[in-house]
Parts: C-alpha cells; structure tokens; sequence
C-alpha cells in the first residue's frame, strides 16, 4: 500500500492504524523483550537439565517451549517492524517530534557499513524472520536426537501443567484480544492471534504429557515428542516465507507487508474448515471462485457418501490377511483361537472382531547365555586365501572378554576345603517353534518373551549342573556328551512349562577363566605343572632309594641266610663228628686217642714237611724211628683187644 505525502489526505482506516502505530509498537516491543528474557532462562535451565538429566521429560518440555516461543518472537518482530514504519510515517507527515528513542539492535545491525550493500537488494526482516525459525528448527532435530523420556515426572510434573495451564490462559487472553481487535485499527492483530493458539495448543499438550507421565505408559512420552512437531511445522513455514520474501525487493514509499502469518498455526481452530479456508485463500488473492464451478459442487456433495463407501470397504478388508511363507497365523475369532492358518491368504471376520496372530513357521534362532540383548550381525569380509586373518567370530583367546560368555560358579577343592571357582562358558541353543498346532498356539499364549524364557531355564541348569563339577572334570570331559545333558535338562523344563519350543541343539563353543583371570590362570597352571613335574621326579628319587634299600637288605638277607645255613650244617657236621668221635672213644679208648694223635700228626707233618722234633729220649746211637703207616686190620667181632695190642706193638 502506497502513501502520497503530498496530497495528506488519508482515509479513516488509514488514518486509525497509523494513529494508534505508536501504541503497538509499545506493546510489541515489551512482548519481544520479554520472550528474550524468557527464552534466555529456558536456555540456561535447558543446558543443566541436559547436563544432569538427559534421559527425563525436562530437556523436551524446556526445548519445546522455546522452540515456540522463538517462533513468535519472528511474526511479533515483523509486526513490529511494520508499526514502526506507520509511526514514522505518521509523525513526518503531521510534523510531530517525539523523544528520542535509541535505536535497537536490529536497527544498529543494519547501520552497519557491511550491511548495507546486502540491505539494497533483501530487507532486513527477512533475516530476522529466518533466522529465529531456522533455529527453533535446529533445536527440535537437536532434541529428537535424544532418547525417549523416562515416565516419571513425579510430583513436580503435576506442578508444572498446572503452571504451563496458567500461562496458557494468560496466552488465551491475549489471542482473544488480538482476535477481536479491529482490523481497520490493527489489520496484523488477526494474523497473529493463530501463533498464540499454536503456543496455547503446545502448553496444553506439554500439561497433559507431565500429569500423566508416570507408572508405564508409554503414550506421554510420545505425545511430549510429537507436540514439537508443531513449533516446528510452523518455523519451517516462516523460514519459506522468509526465504520467497527474498525475491521482493525492500520499497521505502510502501508499507510493509505482514510475511510471519502462518497458514498451518490458521488451522487451529473449532470447527476445522480447511477447504472452506484453502477456497477463501484462492478468491482472495487469485480471485478463483470455486463456488460457481459445478465440479467441485458435486465433489463436495458426493466426498462424504464416497468417503463413508471407502470406509466401509477398507474395514471389511481387514478380514482378509496375508499369511507369509516364513510364518504360521492364529486365527482369533471375538478372541478366541479357532485355527492355525499356513502360509498364504486366509478371509475371517474384519477387526476387531477377528484378526490374525503371527508366529515362526520352522525358522531356526540360535541364543547365547551370555548377552542379553540380541546381538546384531554384521557382515564380516571374508579372506581370499586360507592365509587371511580369521573372522571376527572365531576369536575364542581367554584374554578377551565377549558379548556371549557366560560367568557360572564351579566347586573346587583347595587344601582339602571346599571353596569355588569363577569360568566364563559360551553355551549357545539352537531352537525353533515345534511345527505342530499345539505348539504353535503354546509359543503364543503361553510365552510373552521366548528368548528370556530360554535364557532364564538355561541358566539354572547350568548353575545347578556346574555346581557339582570341578574345573579338572569340566576341562577333561566330553563336552558333547556335556552339552546333550544339559540340552535334555533345558528341554524338560520348556516342555513342562508347555512353551512349544523345540531345541535342536545345545553346543558349548569354550570353557574359559574370566578374561581378567587368564594370565594368571596360566600362571597357576604353569606353577601346577612344575609342582607335578616336581612331585614325579621326587617320587621317582624315592621309589628308586626304596628300590636299592630293598635289593641290599634282600642281598644282606639272603647272606645271612646261607652263611646261617653253613654255620647250621658245619655245627652238625662238628656234632656228627664229635658223636662219632665220642662214639670211637668210648669204644676204643686210649688207642682211639693215640690213633687221632698219630692221624693229626702225619696232616699236620704232610703240611709242614721240614719239621724239628726234639726230644730227650733221643740220643746218638739210637736215632728215633716213626712209624707213619696206615693200614686197616680185617675186622672180626672180638678182636678189638687183639687190634689193640698189635697197634700198641708196632708203634712202640
């Protein structure tokens, strides 16, 4: 709208809005100033709650609020400016000099001598309307970013929707004056009383999400989530008006135009009419009136039956279900299970009166003992040649701890005390839902989560199996023969518990020491190894000392033992020879003596031949004469006496 200084004749309308610009401008810069302020706190608090307490509900109800209100402080700059170029244009044209006012910081920014060359072909409040909205943009991504809030804002949350519902009525007040105002006296006052619906509409939505936001509801969180998408809508709107408003060029001698209205926020509204607005909109600035074109007459009368046919058609198409070839359904007619359905297309009675339950058809899940969560598989590069480095998935060294490891307590035996041992066992089950009926329906109703069901059985098996066994009798047992024992355990319990889970294999991939441990489990069995070692060869020493003692005191035994004999048979040899000899004696007597005398001497003369008999008997003339011979008179009974004489004869 163009004003001609010259002529100063105004209309009324013209001459209303331009007197009461001061006023407005008043209004709009306190609104600004204090939604600064504001959104100043609300950064603040929003940096300390994103320190502290990132997972809560806090960091999204600060971030959204901002969000909003930085998207009305760009449509109130606007309208500021606007009102401002009125009361300048009003005081020049009457001659009117107010006080002073300092230029703001819009106005010293675009003084500067760097701006201005940007200035002549974009205005100023482009930037100021694109910038505000593109960073409430920013915060929202920012804020979807984080993790879902926690349910649990407490009392504080129902302090916090009541204030957010106060200052909800104080925005409602505002929007209903805004909305009521006069348009010959402030046509902006209408454009944007839809902004503060949109802020009304994200206090009462931040209200509700806080007050319910506890116990295990999951819907507050995600309606605290979604009510930033409307901040958002609406920021992303003004940032494309502000970036068309870029291919008008600024006019000095023309009023501005309000370019910070939003079609989206214009929508909030009871009753919603949004044909009826997008058939305004066309009439008002194309002059297209759809109302005198018969096509879109009968479209608008036939869009409710056609819609109502639409709908009834869809819903009955719920009734028929697809039933893939990976899966088996249960059928659920008014809740109760009629039939299991194999793969393909099946027809039943729509929602919610029949629907179609989904389970596993055969396929095959493998489940560690060790990770709780499913462990996602990534594709591991395969090596050319045999030489390559092995996969990922291979990695079975002691001295590195993985997602599928197990901590279970062993019994062990220490210095005849019964204590327990700590291994890390990766025990793995491969299982699937049994392909009968039965089991299929079991795996539905009677299991809410199969893998934690599996996980848990599995664990007091093997706590309750590893508890009798020691490490020495874990390591040097047959670990298949193990693993079957254990998977025979397991299965008993699912099929008393009626689970419908069918294990088709239970394989133990490595019974290990805590990764923490390994080193020094190695060195405990390199210390065991050389106290075994050291306890052999000391056995050895001591069976071979035991041995040598052994044949010397055989050797010492059997010695004695055949000179006892010898001494034995020369004393009875001694003794038959005295009796003899007794025996001779008594019969002969002197003779006997005489003949042994005789017999001793000629032994020891035959020993000893050169012999010096002296004897006094002896002289010169009569040399001694020995008779030496031997010989055996024949022996008749009686003649002993005669024997006796005729020895006693010779000898003489």
């Amino acid at each position: 709208m163009s004003i001609n200084k010259a002529s100063g004749t105004d209309d009324a309308s013209k001459q209303l809005r331009f007197q009461s610009a001061a006023s407005h401008t008043r209004w709009l810069s306190g609104l600004i100033h204090a939604v600064m302020v504001i959104s100043s706190v609300l950064y603040l608090i929003l940096l300390m709650l994103y320190l502290v307490t990132p997972e809560s509900v806090w960091p999204w109800v600060v971030g959204n609020i901002m969000a909003a209100m930085w998207v009305c402080a760009a449509s109130l700059q606007c309208a500021r400016r606007i009102t401002r170029w009125r009361e300048q244009q009003f005081a020049s044209r009457n001659g009117l000099v107010g006080p002073q006012i300092p230029p703001g910081f819009s106005q010293r920014l675009a003084s500067r001598a760097w701006m201005r060359p940007l200035l002549r072909y974009v205005d100023a409040h482009v930037f100021f309307q694109a910038l505000p909205a593109l960073a409430s943009l920013l915060l929202i991504a920012l804020l979807w970013q984080l993790p879902l809030p926690v349910n649990e804002a407490g009392d504080a949350g129902y302090f916090a929707g009541s204030v957010f519902i106060l200052c909800a009525f104080a925005v409602l007040v505002l929007e209903r004056h805004w909305t009521l105002k006069d348009p010959l006296e402030w046509p902006e006052a209408a454009k944007l009383a839809p902004l503060m619906r949109m802020m009304i509409g994200v206090f009462l939505l931040t209200a509700l999400a806080l007050m319910f936001a506890r116990g295990t509801a999951v819907w507050p969180a995600h309606l605290l989530v979604l009510s930033g998408l409307l901040p958002a809508l609406v920021a992303l709107e003004l940032f494309l008006r502000a970036l068309i408003a870029v291919f008008s060029p600024p006019r000095e001698d023309k009023e501005p135009e309000f370019i910070a209205g939003s079609l989206l926020a214009a929508q909030l509204c009871w009753p919603p009419r949004p044909l009826q607005f997008v058939q305004n909109e066309l009439h008002q600035h194309f002059g297209i009136d759809l109302r005198q074109i018969w096509a879109f007459q009968f479209m608008r009368r036939a869009l409710l039956p056609l819609g109502a046919f639409l709908l009834l058609t869809g819903w009955l198409l719920t009734g028929i279900s697809e039933v893939p070839l990976t899966q088996r359904g249960i059928y659920e007619s008014f809740g109760k299970p009629v039939a299991v359905r194999q793969p393909g297309l099946h027809a039943g009675l729509p929602w919610p009166f029949g629907r179609t339950l989904m389970v596993d058809n055969g396929e095959v899940h493998e489940l560690t003992t060790g990770s709780e969560e499913p462990v996602t598989a990534t594709p591991v590069a395969v090596a050319d040649t045999a030489e390559g480095p092995a996969p990922e998935s291979a990695n079975r060294l002691w001295d590195a701890s993985h997602s599928s490891d197990k901590s279970q307590i062993i019994a062990s035996a220490a210095n005849d005390r019964q204590s327990f041992q700590i291994m890390n066992m990766d025990v793995r089950f491969v299982y699937r839902i049994a392909m009968n009926d039965d089991a299929a329906m079991a795996s539905l109703y009677h299991t809410e989560n199969m893998p934690v069901l599996i996980r848990s059985i599995a664990n007091q098996v093997l706590v309750h199996d590893f508890s009798s066994r020691t490490l020495d009798s874990l390591l040097g047992s047959d670990q298949t023969r193990l693993a079957g024992d254990i998977g025979q355990k397991v299965q008993a319990q699912l099929d008393h518990l009626n689970s419908g889970v069918e294990l088709l294999a239970t394989v133990i991939e490595s019974i290990h020491p805590p990764a923490g441990a390994a080193d020094a489990y190695h060195g405990v069995q390199a210390a065991q190894i050389l106290a075994q070692s050291a306890i052999a060869g000391e056995k050895g020493q001591a069976a071979q000392q035991l041995n040598a003692a052994q044949q010397f005191a055989g050797l010492a035994r059997d010695a004695a033992t055949a000179q006892s004999h010898e001494n034995l048979d020369q004393a009875q040899v001694m003794a038959l020879s005295f009796n003899a000899e007794n025996q001779a004696y008594q019969t002969g007597g002197q003779s006997f003596l005489t003949e042994r005398y005789f017999s001793r001497l000629t032994l020891a003369m035959q020993q000893h031949p050169k012999v010096l008999i002296v004897d006094h008997r002896m002289g010169g003339g009569t040399p001694p004469v020995l008779d030496l011979r031997n010989f055996t008179l024949p022996f008749t009974p009686g003649a002993d006496k005669a024997a006796h004489s005729v020895k006693a004869e010779s000898t003489r």
